[in-house]
């Protein structure tokens, strides 16, 4: 059993910031990459930013120079600091995560957090 457990949403007037951190807890053996993904209404779900065991990290046009993605492997814990929000960052935000679990040590998987909403007023 994994869980993903999302924090840190919340409301912010526009050109305010936020934190969003991700902790993944059970029986994992080993995590890949991480990231964060959105989805405002009536739009497909959108990568946000992502990252690798490495701390490669990958960010989407909209959101580059603003926003960054950072982990923690020894917590499990992805963080996405959010700088300079603005009306259209409001969605839903998903953390996202590709492990291998005692279960399935030699597969990889991908697993969502529930979401956080994040709401910029303007």
């Amino acid at each position: 059993q994994v869980q993903l457990v999302e924090a840190g949403g919340g409301l912010v007037q526009a050109g305010g910031s936020l934190r969003l951190s991700c902790a993944a807890s059970g029986s994992i053996v080993s995590i890949n990459s991480m990231g964060w993904y959105r989805q405002a209404p009536g739009k497909q779900r959108e990568l946000v930013a992502g990252i690798t065991s490495g701390n490669s990290t990958n960010y989407a046009d909209t959101v580059k120079g603003r926003f960054t993605i950072s982990r923690d492997n020894a917590k499990n814990t992805v963080y996405l600091q959010m700088n300079s929000l603005k009306s259209e960052d409001t969605a839903v935000y998903y953390c996202n995560a590709i492990l291998t679990t005692r279960n399935l040590p030699t597969t990889w998987g991908r697993y969502w957090g529930q979401g956080t909403q994040v709401t910029v007023s303007s």
